[in-house]
């Protein structure tokens, strides 16, 4: 885009923006407002329907919600969910088009623009959905036998010989990745010392049920449903791993925001508002959960949902307790900004596992990827703070700090890793 194109946009967003301020509070709609945000015609969204993938999971509530409550339409488009089965078919259909965007896993949008078991093409991340929220459950079968944590699992294992199975959602994807950095920190190598299978999260339960795997981790809210249904517990929330971590994203490829610059802005204008919708109030969250408990989306009970939205765990063995750290949408706009660091560090895992065979170009890939440029114009625009930075500082739960300086010697630091398996 030039730059006459791009200011006359970020007129139209500040004018949008403004609109959409005057009914946040009622989640109203101002009769002619489209034509009033886009009387100067070539900033329309080029189009005006919009198929966004997800997955049945809670994190999905942003994109369902910004459709429910009409915030699309406040900036002249329509969103139109699409519940899909696995990752792998929203990887599919993202890819050759089916889908336009996706409630999708930060890894996999990574993975599929280099090409990591699938074709090679370009991708885009347009901003984060959420920070924290997911888990890794055990089976009570091993809960009873005194595994429910890193530590007593790595115990129970040493001393049962035999093998361990554990389900991620995606191989490049979050869970996966926070399944095996969890088992690393607890001494477990999860190449060499367990089994790694995918599973879908819909899925999860009723494998675990069966006895396909001893643990999992995944998305709420199948952690505590594992919980509701007496057979799993929650040995660590992914917030335990790293405290507002990245997690879901607004994903597209590359072509999509080349071709339709006005849409993806318009999109990710109406998801914005929908996550701030969500986090605004106790009251919002509860409507929230009723919603996305439908069969049309997450299929199950709200009591499923709306606990851990609103922090109240417990992990299946009689703790309860209050977490601040959990599943965040906006966060007053800490929550979306697309950090390249986040992505980086995705790439850092890729290479310690083996999925990568030599390093990439970490923030070369990153800035491909992740449309900071993009996501400041919307923000601007929606009175929204945007951090100075696009790297952030953080502790892990083994105490290693990741500020993706330099991503390269911090894939290569770890003791447990693929060369090692």
């Amino acid at each position: 885009m030039d730059k006459d194109a791009i200011n006359m946009g970020r007129r139209t967003l500040v004018k949008a923006a403004a609109a959409g301020a005057a009914t946040a509070a009622t989640g109203g709609l101002i009769p002619g407002l489209q034509a009033a945000v886009y009387a100067a015609g070539s900033d329309k969204p080029e189009k005006e329907e919009v198929r966004i993938g997800f997955i049945p999971l809670t994190d999905c509530a942003s994109v369902v919600m910004a459709s429910v409550l009409g915030f699309d339409k406040k900036y002249g488009v329509k969103i139109v969910p699409s519940k899909e089965a696995s990752w792998a078919g929203v990887r599919d259909k993202l890819v050759n088009g089916e889908l336009d965007m996706a409630h999708v896993l930060y890894g996999l949008v990574y993975g599929v623009h280099l090409g990591l078991g699938s074709p090679k093409k370009d991708m885009a991340v347009l901003m984060a959905l959420n920070n924290n929220g997911q888990a890794i459950s055990l089976s009570k079968a091993l809960a009873d036998k005194g595994a429910v944590d890193g530590p007593s699992l790595a115990k129970l294992m040493a001393k049962e010989k035999r093998e361990y199975t554990f389900a991620g959602t995606f191989p490049t994807g979050t869970h996966a990745m926070w399944m095996h950095y969890w088992l690393a920190a607890a001494g477990i190598n999860p190449l060499s010392g367990a089994k790694l299978i995918t599973v879908p999260p819909p899925q999860m339960v009723a494998n675990m049920r069966v006895g396909n795997m001893d643990g999992f981790c995944v998305g709420e809210p199948w952690n505590h449903r594992a919980i509701m249904d007496g057979i799993g517990i929650t040995a660590n929330t992914t917030q335990d791993i790293w405290k507002d971590h990245p997690e879901k994203v607004l994903g597209t490829t590359g072509d999509f925001v080349k071709k339709y610059p006005n849409t993806a802005r318009a999109v990710m204008m109406a998801v914005l508002e929908a996550g701030r919708w969500i986090d605004a109030s106790l009251q919002n969250k509860m409507k929230m959960a009723e919603t996305v408990a439908d069969k049309s989306y997450v299929n199950t009970s709200v009591d499923a949902i709306n606990q851990r939205i609103l922090g109240r765990y417990q992990n299946g063995l009689g703790k309860t307790w209050d977490d601040p750290n959990h599943m965040k949408f906006f966060n007053d706009g800490a929550v979306n900004f697309p950090y390249l660091s986040d992505g980086m560090w995705f790439l850092t895992q890729h290479k310690r596992w083996g999925l990568l065979k030599a390093h990439p170009d970490y923030l070369g890939v990153a800035k491909q990827i992740n449309q900071v440029d993009l996501y400041r114009e919307v923000a601007s625009a929606m009175k929204i703070s945007v951090p100075k930075d696009v790297m952030r500082t953080s502790k892990l739960i083994d105490g290693v700090v990741w500020d993706g300086k330099d991503p390269a010697k911090y894939a290569d630091s770890f003791q447990i890793k693929a060369s090692a398996a």
